[in-house]
């Protein structure tokens, strides 16, 4: 039997989900790509925040997997909210790629080389706020569309530079763009960044045991820990959160940060845990957040 794959009709997300086929297929399944147009793709010139919309860019997709049009769902994890559809789970989240984020420059220039004045490209406003608290003297410009789009933008001068997610630039070979990469320290990732899900429906005993073979245990754990430590933060759409977990040394590393919406204000923690505790280490996290100062942040970007 064929087992369908739906994705988002993006170059990345494609790749992704051929990703997801290919190791499907070399474990003895046939698999079908779908492509689906999502809310987030007809909105594409509409100024999305980089938390609290992210159902924009799974919604439709995750209707044709509860309907039976498809019977496996690949997203960028990044995208999926906290809390799932009924009847619907993420069976597998593979090994993660660089979760960091990067910067692009045309001729190359890191950050510290940039002029003054210089216009870096994101629509994110969690990018968006620590790049003020990296360096305030530069402008963060408003830009969406995929990453051809928007590297044809910077080609064009719209922009000097562009704040991207280092996992989409790898995945589809464009590693040799890179101008810098940011420490997890510098600039953390949203929660899932660099990680795919594999959301299946929880009646489906066929699709459970095909997809949760592509799992890679220490990422779910870690991805575990971020998106624990959003739902207890539970921030407003607009509030620049970046919390990013990886397992070092038999144990789980969390980093958090929550900033106001012009980047003026930010509160950051680090948390320690168990690895097989990974709810209870984002929600420390969480916590030593809101002890730092993350509580009016969070109320003021809602």
């Amino acid at each position: 039997m064929t087992l369908i794959a739906g994705s988002r009709g993006s170059k990345l997300a494609v790749c992704q989900a051929r990703w997801v086929k290919e190791r499907l297929e070399a474990l003895g399944y046939s698999v079908e790509l779908r492509t689906i147009v999502t809310s987030g793709d007809r909105l594409a010139h509409a100024s999305l925040p980089d938390t609290g919309t992210k159902g924009l860019f799974v919604k439709e997709i995750e209707e044709a997997l509860a309907d039976g049009a498809i019977d496996v769902a690949v997203h960028s994890l990044k995208d999926l909210p906290v809390d799932q559809p009924e009847g619907l789970f993420i069976a597998a989240i593979p090994a993660r790629e660089d979760a960091r984020d990067v910067l692009v420059t045309q001729g190359g220039e890191k950050l510290n080389e940039l002029p003054a004045g210089a216009r870096l490209g994101t629509s994110s406003p969690r990018r968006r706020a620590q790049l003020r608290a990296l360096r305030d003297d530069l402008e963060a410009v408003p830009i969406r569309g995929n990453l051809d789009t928007r590297l044809a933008k910077l080609a064009q001068g719209e922009c000097d530079g562009l704040l991207l997610a280092a996992a989409g630039l790898r995945r589809l070979g464009l590693q040799h763009r890179l101008s810098q990469t940011f420490s997890i320290e510098e600039m953390c990732p949203a929660p899932g960044q660099g990680a795919l899900a594999v959301e299946i429906r929880r009646n489906d005993n066929r699709g459970a045991e095909a997809v949760s073979k592509l799992d890679d245990r220490l990422t779910r754990l870690a991805v575990r820990a971020e998106r624990a430590a959003l739902r207890a933060l539970g921030g407003g759409c607009q509030t620049p959160v970046g919390i990013h977990a990886r397992a070092e040394n038999g144990r789980l590393v969390v980093f958090g940060m929550v900033s106001d919406p012009g980047g003026t204000q930010m509160a950051r923690a680090c948390v320690y845990g168990a690895l097989e505790e990974p709810e209870d280490t984002g929600g420390r996290l969480a916590a030593e957040l809101i002890e730092a100062g993350a509580d009016s942040l969070l109320k003021g970007g809602g």
